[in-house]
């Protein structure tokens, strides 16, 4: 390997609107490169400390307290860094929350839930409360489609559905019953209110950090629901009484969601991160609207402001090639959709800047204009 670095100004950047692990703010690229090597004067890397120096502490703690600070966390939730990624919380929040008797609620709306139900067809009862696979789930359900059960052991969502390009403007009412969300795809992109549930789960890799972290906010009186026979790797008490350090962490993506917090903070919260994605949301979807052209299969009120899937052309296959062939060659990455849909998929994570989406419309106009 050569011992020269190149600068940030000089590398090449192209707009990525990957769909995960997705796009991360140039600043917190650079501020790992600067202490990549060195590491706060300490001489070594993070990924070579030991996860229980100081140093180490130190970063466990600032990632915690800031994911705190810019979600509003009450101290009645732990907030705990696991590993196995949000897959491995298909199995994990029923072995801890699930009572004796009293079933799941879930609310189907694509992929990630049909993983979800995968998991608890092993042996863990469940019911469908509300499900979109009629319509393809172009959509996610209305209120009057929601039938929840005041004896559920919990309610189980995906509040953004990254394949079908859906998202939950509005979280269904549980009453007692807990509400626990996969926000892998959406979490820290808008203002929610943590009261609201039991149980937030997400893979890092989308808009908190690097894959290789799942965060984990948890009540703490919910975690205390698990048989103390579990296996202690699998029971978030371990987790919340060893502050995430049972065993070694992921200690290097850890270190970055805690730089992603300080540079969510750094732009105003959540609340102007809302904002901002909002406005590249309205851009790509008008530009989208405007003629016909391009087209999306989710109702309205469901889009995503995440991920937003739309078919070129009516779906013509050698026209949508020939779009994805010339958008890499305008410096413009992963807006191929999902193998299982096909199509198009724009990821508009925290990350992605309005610069780039302003980009990827042009790009779509002159496309249009040259093969429409």
């Amino acid at each position: 390997m050569s011992g020269s670095t190149l600068s940030s100004r000089n590398a090449k950047r192209v707009f990525n609107f990957t769909a995960g692990p997705g796009a991360l703010p140039l600043p917190v690229l650079e501020r790992v490169r600067d202490e990549l090597l060195d590491y706060r004067g300490t001489g070594m890397s993070v990924m070579e400390m030991s996860h229980r120096s100081p140093e180490f502490e130190g970063i466990l703690a600032r990632a915690e307290a800031g994911l705190r600070r810019v979600m509003s966390i009450p101290e009645e939730y732990a907030v705990i860094f696991l590993q196995g990624g949000g897959s491995l919380q298909f199995s994990m929040v029923p072995m801890n929350l699930c009572l004796p008797g009293k079933a799941v609620d879930v609310l189907h709306t694509g992929l990630w839930t049909a993983k979800a139900i995968a998991e608890l067809k092993k042996g863990v009862p469940y019911r469908l409360a509300g499900s979109t696979e009629a319509d393809k789930f172009t959509r996610v359900p209305r209120a009057d489609e929601i039938h929840l059960s005041p004896d559920a052991s919990y309610v189980y969502m995906c509040t953004n559905n990254t394949i079908e390009g859906t998202q939950w403007n509005a979280f269904p009412e549980t009453g007692s019953v807990p509400l626990v969300a996969d926000m892998s795809s959406d979490i820290s992109s808008r203002p929610i209110d943590i009261k609201r549930f039991g149980l937030i789960f997400a893979g890092a890799q989308k808009n908190l950090g690097p894959a290789g972290v799942t965060v984990v906010i948890v009540r703490r009186d919910l975690a205390e629901r698990a048989d103390k026979n579990l296996p202690s790797l699998l029971q978030y008490r371990t987790e919340i009484a060893e502050r995430s350090l049972f065993h070694t962490p992921p200690m290097f993506a850890v270190y970055i969601v805690g730089l992603m917090v300080e540079w969510i903070a750094a732009e105003g919260g959540v609340a102007a991160l809302e904002q901002r994605n909002n406005a590249k949301a309205k851009l790509l979807y008008d530009a989208m609207d405007a003629t016909g052209y391009y087209t999306s299969p989710v109702e309205i009120d469901s889009r995503s402001k995440m991920n937003v899937v739309f078919r070129v052309s009516g779906g013509d296959e050698e026209i949508e090639n020939e779009f994805l062939k010339e958008a890499a060659a305008a410096g413009i990455a992963g807006v191929a959709g999902h193998r299982s849909v096909g199509g198009m998929r724009v990821s508009l994570y925290n990350a992605v800047t309005l610069e780039a989406v302003q980009a990827l419309v042009a790009f779509m106009r002159d496309f249009e204009r040259r093969h429409g």
